[in-house]
């Protein structure tokens, strides 16, 4: 497996500006065929370093209410709950979750305000509750200079350029070595044979 190189992060720094600019003028920025590109493409998509094609929404055109902040400190153990909670709401723009069992939501608060936004989670849960009314927000993802960061689905440990990938029943999988992926493919062939 190799790492992303120079072309890799020209290409996501491109898609990142405009997701539906067409293979043959990412191909003219980085000086490689269309189907070069789409190759590569396919397998940052592959890699998972791409998850999709999205739209980016101006949400203050779409909806009502007033854009805030909400920082949400959470009982230990009780983090992922709460976030759980949150992820699907029609009004959270953005979630956070730290180290420190805390939970930041950007969200719209409709006229209910925060206590109809929190209706669904567990405030037993909540040690304190924030609350920052925004002026602006804005998101920029960015590449620099990352290197790719795949955990082995064998043993967890991160995938080198010395890694191996393969396609197993239709779905890619990422391994640090040969021997995680030949018990990999082992135990994926008793579990078929069982079935």
């Amino acid at each position: 497996m190799r790492d992303l190189d120079d072309t890799d992060r020209t290409i996501i720094r491109l898609l990142l500006e405009n997701a539906r600019r067409p293979y043959s003028d990412l191909a003219d920025h980085v000086d490689l065929s269309p189907p070069a590109v789409a190759d590569r493409i396919d397998r940052l998509e592959d890699l998972g370093v791409i998850e999709g094609f999205t739209l980016d929404l101006d949400s203050s055109m779409l909806r009502e209410g007033v854009e805030v902040l909400v920082d949400l400190a959470v009982d230990p153990g009780q983090t992922e709950a709460v976030a759980e909670s949150l992820a699907d709401l029609e009004r959270v723009e953005h979630q956070y979750v730290t180290a420190d069992a805390r939970v930041v939501v950007h969200a719209a608060l409709g006229p209910g305000g925060v206590d109809d936004l929190l209706a669904g989670v567990d405030t037993d849960h909540l040690r304190e509750v924030d609350v920052s009314l925004l002026s602006d927000a804005s998101w920029t993802p960015r590449i620099s200079e990352a290197s790719l960061a795949v955990d082995c689905d064998e043993c967890g440990n991160a995938v080198t350029t010395e890694g191996e990938s393969a396609v197993i029943d239709g779905t890619r999988y990422h391994f640090c070595c040969g021997s995680c992926l030949a018990n990999f493919e082992e135990r994926f062939e008793e579990l078929q044979s069982g079935i």
